[in-house]
């Protein structure tokens, strides 16, 4: 199994923490040097949120990490982002 395959894998994981919680089941991770550094999943209805996506969520998650480690990262996610969360991990 592929690398790509075993980080998709983490994020549908992650999906289905979120719909077990009774949301919407989308999931993401974010991967630095092949480790996990931060995780998420949709907490819309959960939290009554507007923005608190699965990527955002991941990326909050992650903590706050230097340029150059957001520059090595890659985002997976278990769906295609929105505008929002695609000009969140291009900012980043």
């Amino acid at each position: 199994m592929s690398e790509h395959h075993v980080f998709m894998k983490e994020a549908v994981e992650e999906a289905k923490l979120g719909l077990a919680e009774g949301g919407i089941p989308i999931g993401s991770v974010l991967v630095i040097d092949g480790k996990i550094v931060g995780r998420g999943h949709n907490r819309r209805v959960q939290k009554g949120s507007a923005i608190l996506h699965a990527e955002m969520d991941c990326l909050e998650n992650a903590g706050r990490l230097s340029a150059s480690d957001y520059q090595k990262s890659t985002l997976y996610s278990t769906l295609s982002p929105c505008d929002m969360c695609s000009g969140a991990a291009l900012l980043y």
